[in-house]
C-alpha cells in the first residue's frame, strides 16, 4: 500500500511509524482468518486489513465519520493478526495511531468522553475502585443474577497473606499494578511463593502502580506516558542496584511494558532506559521454567480426579508477548493433564475494557471461548491475565484460576528447592 499522508499527519511524530507500517501490508487477507470480530461480523471493516485501508483513507485526508471510529472501537488489539501475517505487519502500533487521529478529528460527545474518563480514572486508582466494590459487595447478594455475577468475589484473605521475607542475593522486580492489586493480589502472592523456593526474591516495588494501558488504549497517550515514566523511574535504582529481571504475573501489564522501548522512543530522557526495562521484562512461564530446569519444585501430590486442566492463553501472551505453550509445559510437568482447546488463538473478549465499552461482541466471544474450554470437561479453566479471568469467571460453571496460584497451592510448606 502508498501512502501521502495529508498536512496533519504530515506534521505528526506519528507519521513514519504510521507510513512503514501501512507499506508494508500487501493485503493478502491472511489476518481475516483469525481475526474475532471479522469471523463474527462477517465485515471487511470490521477485519485489520480493512482497518489498515479505513486509516490509510483518513490520514490521506479522506472524510471520516463516527462509522469510521465504530469500526476501529471493535477491533480488540488482540494482536493475531501479527502472529498471522507473513509480512510482519505491527498492525497494534497502527491501530494506537488511527484511534488517537480519530479522537482528534471526530470528537466524542459528551457523555462518551465522561465515560471513558471515568473508566480510566477508576480502574486506575486503587483507591476509588476500592471504594466502589465495597459498596458492591455490600448488595451483591440482593442484586438479580444478571447484575450479580458482573460484580467479581473480594479477594480470599489468604490473597492478602504477607509476601516471603525478601532475604535471597537474587531479586526481581513486581509492578503494583491497578485492577489486580485490589482483585486479585493473591496472583503476585503467589509469583512470590513460587519464587522464593527457588531462592528468588520479587520485590513489590513502591511507586509503581497501573502499567499504563488503559490510558494508551482509551486514546490518552500522554497520560500513559506520565504513567510509563513513573514505573521506570520506581524500578530504576532497583535496575541500577542489580535487578536481574522485571516479572509481572499479568500478561496484559507484561505486554504494555514490552512497548514502553517504542512507546518512548522518542523521550530523551527516558528512551534508554525504557529499552532497558524491556530487555529486562520476562513473563512468569519463562522465569520459572528455567529455574525449574536447574531446581526441583517441591509439590504435593494431585488429589485424585482434580489433575484434568484447560488453559487459556491470553491474547497479550500468546499474541502480544508471543509467548505460546509454555505455561502449559508447565502444567503438564506439575502433573496436570490438560485438555485440547479448539480455536485457543481467538480472544475471549476481556480486552482490557473492551467488555465494558462493546458488551454485545464481548458476550459472544466469551460464550464462544468457554464453549471451547469446557468442550474436554475441566475441573478448572487456568490462565495467566486478570482481565480474562475475571471476564470468564461471569459466566463459567467451573472455576477460572491463575496458573500461578493453581502451583503456589501445592507448594510443600518448608520445603526449599
Amino acid at each position: 500500500m502508498r501512502v501521502e499522508f495529508d498536512h496533519r499527519m504530515q506534521a505528526s511524530t506519528a507519521a513514519p511509524d504510521a507510513r512503514r507500517i501501512i507499506e508494508s501490508c500487501v493485503h493478502c487477507g491472511i489476518c481475516t482468518s483469525v481475526c474475532p470480530t471479522y469471523e463474527l461480523l462477517d465485515h471487511e471493516l470490521d477485519s485489520p486489513r480493512g482497518r489498515i485501508y479505513l486509516i490509510r483513507d483518513m490520514l490521506q485526508g479522506a472524510p471520516v465519520t463516527t462509522r469510521t471510529r465504530d469500526h476501529l472501537d471493535r477491533c480488540l488489539t488482540c494482536r493475531a493478526c501479527e502472529t498471522a501475517c507473513p509480512s510482519g505487519v505491527e498492525y497494534g502500533q497502527l491501530i494506537d495511531i488511527g484511534r488517537q487521529e480519530i479522537e482528534r478529528r471526530i470528537p466524542r460527545s459528551l457523555s462518551e468522553r465522561s465515560k471513558r474518563r471515568l473508566l480510566r480514572r477508576a480502574l486506575q486508582s486503587p483507591r476509588l475502585l476500592q471504594f466502589a466494590l465495597r459498596g458492591a459487595w455490600m448488595v451483591r447478594a440482593l442484586l438479580p443474577a444478571p447484575l450479580r455475577k458482573r460484580i467479581p468475589l473480594p479477594p480470599r484473605a489468604s490473597d492478602t497473606a504477607v509476601w516471603p521475607p525478601g532475604a535471597h542475593v537474587r531479586r526481581v522486580l513486581s509492578l503494583r499494578g491497578c485492577v489486580q492489586g485490589v482483585l486479585a493480589p493473591g496472583y503476585d502472592l503467589a509469583l512470590a511463593r513460587i519464587l522464593d523456593r527457588f531462592g528468588v526474591t520479587l520485590v513489590d516495588v513502591a511507586g509503581s502502580a497501573c502499567c499504563g494501558a488503559i490510558d494508551q488504549h482509551l486514546g490518552a497517550p500522554q497520560a500513559a506516558a506520565r504513567t510509563m515514566r513513573r514505573n521506570i523511574d520506581a524500578w530504576w535504582p532497583h535496575i541500577e542496584a542489580g535487578a536481574e529481571a522485571i516479572v509481572l504475573s499479568s500478561s496484559a501489564c507484561g505486554n504494555m511494558v514490552a512497548d514502553y522501548a517504542h512507546l518512548l522512543k522518542d523521550d530523551p530522557l527516558y528512551a534508554a532506559k525504557a529499552q532497558r526495562v524491556g530487555e529486562l521484562l520476562r513473563d512468569p512461564a519463562e522465569l520459572v521454567a528455567k529455574l525449574w530446569e536447574h531446581a526441583s519444585l517441591p509439590l504435593s501430590a494431585l488429589p485424585p480426579g482434580r489433575d484434568k486442566l484447560v488453559f487459556h492463553p491470553p491474547c497479550t501472551q500468546q499474541h502480544g508477548l508471543r509467548i505460546k505453550g509454555r505455561v502449559e509445559l508447565l502444567l503438564q510437568r506439575a502433573g496436570y493433564q490438560l485438555t485440547p482447546l479448539a480455536e485457543g488463538h481467538l480472544c475471549c473478549g476481556s480486552a482490557g475494557t473492551y467488555s465494558l465499552l462493546q458488551p454485545a461482541v464481548a458476550g459472544r466471544l466469551r460464550q464462544r471461548k468457554l464453549s471451547h474450554l469446557l468442550a474436554g470437561r475441566p475441573v478448572a479453566i487456568a490462565s495467566a491475565n486478570v482481565g480474562c479471568i475475571l471476564y470468564l469467571q461471569q459466566e463459567s460453571p467451573v472455576p477460572v484460576r491463575h496458573w500461578l496460584e493453581i502451583l503456589a497451592e501445592r507448594l510443600l510448606a518448608g520445603a526449599q528447592a
